[in-house]
């Protein structure tokens, strides 16, 4: 091994990974597929330009240690204490179904039972990276299966430091005794446990220490170095590289610095791990496969009805509803890049031959090829197997309300919508999907459904024809439109009013049936410019006025791509009606200790002072000999030039003040 070649290598691997990458995203592909495809591409069983993978296999070993860091990362208590059931009861369960599916199928085909059991651990995790980001660009991570398959990965991303600890213990199993067994695995807990107790005590004093140079080279070095010490220290006690590289990552994790680490080390992290999954392109062997192509493409599909069946049955176990469940079931049905870590450690270790490895290595990557599609077709798949059915909801008083508000979600925005009707005593129900939410809510006395509200019999049973207006505050796109679409048919005089993330979706909702569509963005975009215009003086009313006409015809205006005449015209007369604005005087300024007659404003500036107000009392139309003292506020009414004259007129003096808000 030389400098040189390494170099040449890495050059090489990188340079074909970024054209093979340009198409597959042109494609739309998962980067993962095109990095192994690279592999596949370059190496032996390709144009062969690369035949030696061991100085790759160097760098891709630091990829996999630097893949394990991010992961512990990512895996804070507090977002594991948040998805706890979910995460506990359903990554179980999809993970002790994987593993006897597999190794049931791996027992059939002959293979030794330390073998088979490897190939039920190896089904077990499927892809982060690419169920992730799918669900991202669906907008689908709020919604149930999007959380549902969250919970599910994280505990599918724990379970590989187990699985890569496990391993060594199958290929020397039978040699081994029970009590070794648990001896080594007691060190493992040990070690786990020692971590923790770093991520308590030493290492947030010593990254507060360093971080507070504000160096990044520094933070830079402090997070790799803990990665690779950690790494190296769990490797000399006889466990793996990526043992230590996790607990690492988890110990940071629990520092306050854990966000500004990921960041550091996410380009390395890129880098290093595209080495890696190239370097598993290089293992594919066409000749060893042009045989067995049946195999591999039966194999193929046995993984994905294996790994769907899993995370199907463990999201019905958490009880969700079937079409929550055929989602899940569906987007979490691909074998996951670390997968491939576990592959390649099996294969080291002597638990697989070339041909099974082969076999696997192949059947996987097809999996995360057809895992966007899979997930595309899951909204499709669920209503052609569903069809209309769907679980009737529990009885309870919903079919004794009337004039009331159905919600529909109980996330962020529906809760918040249930206290408001609870303190102003108006009747409401909601209608969860969640059966978890479901029973929380129901704890805290919240009147909550639990059922799918795109099913006719649950909207039925909420009183969808006496309701007063029916809100939609889900995040799951393909729910809410059909929901909406069904709330209108089936009762088309109830209003419906829809929460809506994307602003190029709210002209197909109101086809779809709702009279209101809230988008978040422009309400976001409308309270900033709100905020900007009070701090620049801007008279409330014109505020308002303005407020309304973006507002109106569902944000038509901003949505424009520029201002048609009318919207101007209409800006113009609301910049001309007249102004109603309060000013507070303050020590020091020239009206202070003067009279209204002293002041005259009005023939001044052409403003009238309609009221003032000095501490708790209200002056209306105070008398001319009135005398100004610090704190009063006059209510001023006029155009707005007149008015902000008027501002200019009370504000003069060496302590000239900005304008107060109004309480109200």
């Amino acid at each position: 091994m030389d400098a040189h070649t390494i170099l040449l290598d890495t050059v090489v691997v990188l340079g074909a990974a970024v054209t093979v990458l340009f198409l597959t995203h042109r494609l739309r592909l998962p980067s993962v597929v095109g990095l192994v495809g690279t592999g596949v591409l370059i190496g032996p069983s390709g144009i062969g330009i690369i035949d030696d993978r061991h100085d790759v296999e160097l760098l891709a070993e630091i990829g996999v240690v630097l893949l394990l860091f991010v992961i512990g990362l990512e895996l804070s208590l507090d977002k594991l204490r948040e998805l706890r059931r979910p995460f506990l009861l359903g990554g179980s369960v999809q993970g002790l179904v994987s593993i006897v599916l597999a190794a049931a199928l791996g027992a059939a085909v002959g293979l030794p039972v330390p073998s088979a059991i490897f190939l039920g651990l190896v089904a077990i995790p499927s892809s982060t990276a690419i169920l992730l980001k799918v669900y991202a660009e669906r907008r689908e991570s709020d919604a149930p299966h999007g959380r549902v398959a969250l919970a599910i990965l994280l505990f599918q991303d724990i379970l590989i430091v187990p699985i890569i600890v496990l391993t060594p213990v199958l290929a020397g199993g039978g040699g081994q005794t029970t009590r070794e067994l648990l001896a080594e695995f007691s060190i493992a807990f040990v070690v786990i446990a020692g971590g923790f107790l770093l991520a308590l005590w030493l290492v947030p004093r010593l990254l507060h220490a360093l971080m507070a140079t504000r160096s990044r080279e520094l933070s830079v070095l402090a997070a790799l170095g803990l990665c690779l010490a950690m790494a190296w220290g769990t490797f000399e006690m006889g466990f793996s590289l990526a043992l230590g590289a996790f607990l690492a990552g988890l110990v940071v994790s629990e520092s306050e610095y854990g966000l500004q680490a990921m960041a550091d080390v996410a380009p390395f992290r890129d880098v290093f791990a595209s080495l890696f999954f190239a370097s598993v392109g290089m293992l594919i062997d066409f000749e060893v496969l042009a045989g067995d192509l049946y195999r591999v493409i039966l194999l193929a599909a046995f993984l994905i009805a294996a790994k769907g069946t899993s995370a199907a049955l463990a999201t019905r176990l958490l009880g969700f509803p079937a079409r929550v469940v055929v989602l899940a079931g569906l987007g979490l049905a691909q074998i996951g890049e670390f997968a491939f870590v576990v592959l390649e450690e099996g294969r080291r270790h002597g638990l697989l031959g070339e041909d099974t490895f082969q076999l696997f290595l192949a059947s996987s990557v097809i999996t995360m090829v057809l895992a966007p599609g899979l997930v595309q077709a899951a909204p499709w798949v669920a209503q052609r197997l569903l069809g209309e059915r769907g679980k009737t909801p529990e009885e309870d008083g919903a079919s004794q309300l009337t004039g009331h508000v159905i919600i529909v979600g109980f996330g962020t925005a529906g809760n918040l919508l249930v206290r408001v009707l609870q303190e102003t005593r108006i009747p409401h129900i909601v209608v969860e999907i969640s059966a978890e939410t479901v029973r929380r809510a129901k704890q805290d006395g919240v009147s909550i459904l639990y059922g799918d509200a795109s099913r006719p019999e649950v909207l039925e049973h909420a009183g969808l024809e006496r309701a007063r207006i029916v809100v939609f505050a889900i995040s799951d796109a393909d729910a809410r439109n059909r929901g909406v679409a069904m709330a209108h048919r089936l009762a088309p005089d109830v209003p419906v009013l829809v929460r809506t993330r994307r602003v190029d979706e709210i002209e197909q909702i109101r086809e779809l049936g709702a009279q209101e569509v809230v988008a978040e963005e422009f309400e976001t975009a409308i309270e900033i410019f709100t905020r900007v215009l009070r701090r620049l003086h801007m008279p409330r009313n014109v505020i308002r006025a303005q407020t309304r006409l973006l507002r109106g015809e569902s944000y038509r205006m901003l949505r424009a791509e520029s201002l048609n005449e009318e919207a101007s015209e209409a800006v113009l007369r609301a910049l001309e009606e007249g102004a109603v604005d309060v000013f507070q005087l303050a020590e020091g300024q020239a009206a202070v200790g003067q009279t209204l007659r002293e002041l005259d404003l009005r023939r001044r500036t052409g403003a009238s002072v309609l009221s003032m107000v000095r501490g708790e009392r209200s002056y209306p139309n105070p008398p001319p000999d009135t005398a100004l003292s610090p704190g009063d506020s006059l209510v001023l009414m006029g155009g707005h030039a007149e008015v902000d004259a008027a501002f200019r007129e009370l504000g003069r003096g060496p302590d000239a003040g900005a304008l107060e808000e109004d309480p109200s």
